[in-house]
């Protein structure tokens, strides 16, 4: 069993018939009803009425596709590809009008907001059916019922109707039943996008812990998500496979298909000598004061320092407090990306620290790691012990580079010895979250002050 592939799709093709208007739909039920009791003549006649009145709208066309246990793939193509009717098929939720399908293990999805939930059933009833509809018995869930609940973390509606839900609590809900079924297949199509910050980087750490042994199917239409989490890619066009293979390659190739459809074929020109770029010695983009002074200025809110964030650690350090401040040591609400910030993480050590080592993460959404820093390298030959009961402060300085829209968190860390061996005292996930309302970035996951920016006519 273990050498079958998780996921085998031959020569899948769907269909769907279109009628023309919704009366002639109405007369094909109709007609379809009399054919069903009247001689073999008249349901030829049928057949021929219903080929003149409708047409197939073909959604699939000949995929084929083949998931090893263990991979992640990711699914990409524009609206209407037909990627959301492969996931269907492959649940089980629609028939394939052609081909075949095999999947090997238990498949837990989350298609799309309410999927196999019952909206006059409260949040604790749709537990149990949606649990038992993925294969728990009812003794499994009740065993693993506050863990579900614990995840979803939707307080008192849990003995409310779905119905009253917000679509980020069915979120909450459809995830946390879904992390705890014991799946051998996930297959998500796009429904984080409506969860808050917080849990969303909680999904992400359980889909990264879950990518280590589990087979992942996954629908987005955020290409830095793909090439961050995915070990492969598909991209989907019309309904058939247009590429398939490593994530960068299949991305890249998918962007140039939708741009040129949109502008054109690409032209590339060649340089027929090397340009080199005298050394810029400012560190302040010359734009800035432009940018602003416009909607585009990239206005980031910090929120407080969560003390009860994820965490792990050996212990024998405690983070008390994670803080963005202006160069006096000022705590701030609000941080401009462009300008100069510091972050401060102050732990209180609970025991002897011969040679604390603290440091952070600046992750997005997906729980991709941005960039970050530690202490290491500044102290590394002057180490700075920290007895028990002392406050230890690591204060970062840098130019905060420019931020999509979007969430994002500080990962903070204290832990002892070297770069390459240390204990890791404690590690918060998320201690700190803020939020990017406006950017005047429009492509990759972050973008950095220039330092010069020309036009400049000329024969060389």
């Amino acid at each position: 069993m273990s050498s079958e592939p998780a996921i085998s799709v031959s020569g899948v093709s769907k269909s769907f018939r279109s009628y023309r208007t919704p009366a002639r739909r109405l007369t094909q039920m109709f007609w379809g009803a009399l054919a069903s009791v009247s001689n073999p003549r008249f349901r030829d006649q049928f057949a021929r009425r219903a080929q003149a009145q409708a047409s197939n709208h073909w959604a699939l066309r000949n995929v084929s596709l083949h998931v090893e246990r263990g991979q992640t793939v990711g699914i990409i193509g524009r609206n209407g590809s037909g990627k959301s009717t492969l996931l269907q098929i492959i649940c089980g939720t629609l028939s394939p009008t052609e081909g075949q399908l095999q999947v090997n293990g238990r498949v837990a999805a989350l298609l799309e907001l309410g999927s196999g939930f019952n909206p006059e059933y409260t949040g604790r009833e749709n537990v149990y059916f949606n649990a038992q509809l993925l294969g728990l018995t009812r003794t499994q869930v009740d065993q693993r019922f506050d863990d579900i609940i614990a995840f979803a973390d939707i307080g008192d509606f849990l003995d409310q109707p779905v119905k009253t839900y917000s679509s980020g609590m069915f979120v909450r809900l459809a995830f946390a039943v879904i992390a705890h079924v014991d799946a051998d297949v996930l297959v998500i199509d796009e429904a984080l996008a409506v969860g808050d910050a917080f849990f969303t980087q909680k999904c992400m750490r359980f889909l990264r812990s879950f990518m280590k042994s589990g087979t992942v199917l996954f629908v987005s239409h955020d290409i830095g998500s793909v090439k961050s989490l995915c070990s492969r890619a598909v991209w989907i066009e019309k309904g058939e496979v247009m590429q398939d293979g490593a994530p960068k390659q299949v991305c890249d190739s998918y962007m140039q298909a939708f741009y040129e459809a949109k502008q054109g074929a690409s032209t590339h020109t060649t340089l027929k000598h090397e340009y080199v770029s005298p050394r810029a010695q400012a560190i302040r983009d010359q734009r800035q004061g432009l940018i602003n002074h416009s909607n585009l200025r990239n206005d980031l809110q910090i929120f407080s320092f969560d003390p009860q964030a994820a965490s792990f650690g050996e212990g024998g350090a405690q983070i008390v407090d994670v803080v963005f401040t202006d160069e006096q040591g000022e705590p701030l609400a609000w941080v401009v990306g462009g300008e100069h910030v510091r972050i401060s993480i102050i732990v209180r050590a609970l025991r002897q620290i011969d040679a604390p080592i603290i440091g952070f993460f600046i992750k997005d959404h997906t729980g991709q790691f941005l960039f970050g820093d530690n202490s290491y390298l500044a102290h590394f030959e002057n180490p700075v012990p920290c007895k028990a009961g002392q406050l230890l402060t690591g204060t970062f300085g840098f130019t905060m580079p420019i931020l999509k829209k979007g969430d994002y968190s500080v990962c903070a860390a204290i832990a002892e010895g070297t770069q390459e061996h240390h204990a890791q005292l404690q590690w918060i996930h998320d201690a700190l979250m803020f939020r990017c309302e406006s950017s005047a970035v429009a492509n990759g996951l972050i973008g950095i002050p220039m330092q010069m920016t020309e036009l400049r006519l000329g024969d060389n």
